[in-house]
């Protein structure tokens, strides 16, 4: 049973990388068929028996998913829900359009659109450790859809920067889920992970990362946005009924997440974790398309050496900006600017495999030709 149960949970991974990009009706309703398929893995998990490890449905696994669209992470000890915020910020838009539209319009008229882009991605990147990932890509969103460029061009822009953003939370413990839990398990011995932990072994390699990718936002974006069409710099005013419903599409997203994180926990346990290091960091591309924090919790412990942590969290970090489920940042950008799982994968395939060689070259190459 267990054997057909994991190849059911592998077939299930399979559609979900595969059938977005291939079914236009499941491209437009990503959430509902995430969501579809996260109960089916986690309905087809509770066939599969792990020693000491709950699998399947559960009452806790049910509120986990109802609760953890309205309280995913914190900042500064205070609980912040993607949907109310995604909610409060639409409506603050709604009240003041007119008002954020001058200041966008101001900015654009003594800035050149390649220094706002390239300001954009560095910026907002570097601050999201402090401000956290969600309030970060609120802020992207809203900047991006007023932009005066065209269409295939916001998708780049935001593509880049969801990238940005996913790198740059991973400094603190404030940026994102997957770090709070990161520092939580370190918290111990021999790490003894405080608020600078992240920061201290990550920053060598973010910080250049996210300047790196303010300058291929800009690259994109010459070659995109010609400049010929004359745009308007519009901050679009929504409806009451668009901006109910993008916060329902976003809490239904979040419960997805929860049930695939918690389906494919198996898979999971029984096989990624035991992979050595190197394979670890390629095989940590499912976080693409699953919850990146669900596999921190199972991969990071006290128990690994440096570079294990440094190469799995820099794997889960990357590839997290390669499609749309992959980072919370990537579904509120996607979920306001309607950009398609093919219109994102188009960006975020090559540029996240291409950041994914340099970090493998950067954290294997030298330890296997002897130079640390």
């Amino acid at each position: 049973m267990d054997i057909l149960a994991n190849l059911g949970l592998l077939i299930i991974f399979v559609l979900v990388l595969i059938l977005p990009f291939r079914v236009k009706s499941i491209e437009c309703n990503l959430e509902v068929f995430l969501f579809a398929c996260g109960v089916a893995a986690l309905t087809i998990s509770g066939f599969i028996t792990l020693p000491g490890e709950q699998t399947g449905w559960s009452l806790a696994i049910v509120e986990e998913a109802l609760l953890s669209p309205l309280q995913i992470t914190s900042l500064y000890g205070i609980p912040i829900g993607i949907v109310q915020i995604v909610l409060v910020f639409g409506l603050v838009i709604y009240v003041f359009h007119h008002r954020m539209q001058e200041v966008i319009v101001g900015m654009v008229d003594r800035f050149s659109l390649k220094w706002i882009v390239f300001l954009l991605i560095v910026v907002l990147g570097l601050v999201s450790s402090i401000i956290s990932a969600i309030l970060a890509a609120i802020i992207l969103v809203e900047i991006v859809n007023a932009l005066p460029v065209v269409q295939k061009a916001k998708v780049e822009i935001t593509v880049v920067s969801c990238f940005s953003i996913g790198l740059g939370a991973g400094l603190t413990p404030l940026g994102e889920p997957l770090t709070t839990i990161v520092v939580s398990k370190l918290s111990g011995a021999p790490y003894h992970a405080g608020f600078t932990f992240l920061f201290e072994r990550l920053g060598i390699y973010i910080i250049p990362t996210v300047i790196a990718l303010g300058f291929v936002g800009v690259i994109l974006f010459s070659r995109s946005h010609t400049g010929e069409q004359k745009l308007e710099c519009i901050v679009e005013r929504e409806t009451l009924t668009e901006i109910l419903l993008r916060a329902g599409k976003v809490y239904l997203f979040i419960m997805a997440l929860v049930f695939l994180g918690e389906g494919f926990k198996p898979l999971i346990l029984e096989y990624i974790i035991t992979i050595p290091s190197a394979g670890l960091y390629w095989i940590n591309i499912v976080s693409a398309v699953l919850d990146n924090a669900t596999l921190a919790a199972a991969e990071i412990s006290p128990a690994l050496s440096p570079q294990q942590i440094t190469s799995a969290l820099m794997g889960l970090l990357v590839a997290g900006g390669m499609l749309i489920p992959g980072n919370i940042p990537n579904i509120i950008a996607a979920c306001k600017l309607s950009i398609s799982s093919s219109e994102w994968a188009r960006v975020g395939i090559p540029l996240g495999m291409a950041m994914m060689l340099v970090f493998f070259g950067i954290l294997f190459v030298p330890a296997w030709l002897g130079f640390v």
